[in-house]
């Protein structure tokens, strides 16, 4: 195989597993743009208007696509997202997960952007409610990161 033949392959690759997973978490989280890397190959993927003509990318089968930047409806009980203080690369802290109870000031993770971390901790006390980043995902400034709960 030569040099070549890898760069097609890493193509290939791009364009029929990297490219719908970034579009979709595009629309699932309202970003306007994710680049990852992959071994040499580097995708970026952006957010724009489609043309009238092309197709939208499907989502995951049980859900229909997210509208891009649209608010969430409002939810059964009062829930507040935590967002993210920068652009960078977030991570949760250890033991974090749904139905946690959480005092204000706990943290909740970090958001490390060019090697410089910035600490993502409760604004309130209350519950977890939900985890919408991943973990190691790539974030923009003011992206909900995790749903709280207020704690009676």
């Amino acid at each position: 195989m030569t040099e070549h033949d890898d760069d097609l392959a890493q193509v290939e690759l791009a364009a029929r597993e990297i490219v719908p997973r970034l579009t979709e978490r595009l629309g699932r989280h309202g970003l306007g743009e994710l680049e990852v890397r992959h071994g040499a190959l580097r995708v970026r993927v952006t957010a724009g208007e489609a043309p009238p003509h092309a197709p939208q990318p499907a989502a995951e089968q049980d859900s229909a696509p997210t509208p891009r930047r649209q608010a969430a409806p409002p939810a059964t009980t009062s829930s507040h997202g935590v967002t993210s203080p920068a652009v960078g690369y977030f991570g949760f802290a250890e033991g974090l997960g749904p139905g946690l109870q959480v005092d204000k000031g706990d943290a909740l993770g970090h958001v490390e952007m060019l090697g410089v971390r910035h600490d993502v901790r409760a604004p309130r006390k209350g519950i977890v409610r939900h985890l919408v980043a991943e973990s190691g995902e790539p974030v923009e400034y003011g992206q909900v990161l995790v749903e709280l709960e207020p704690a009676e």
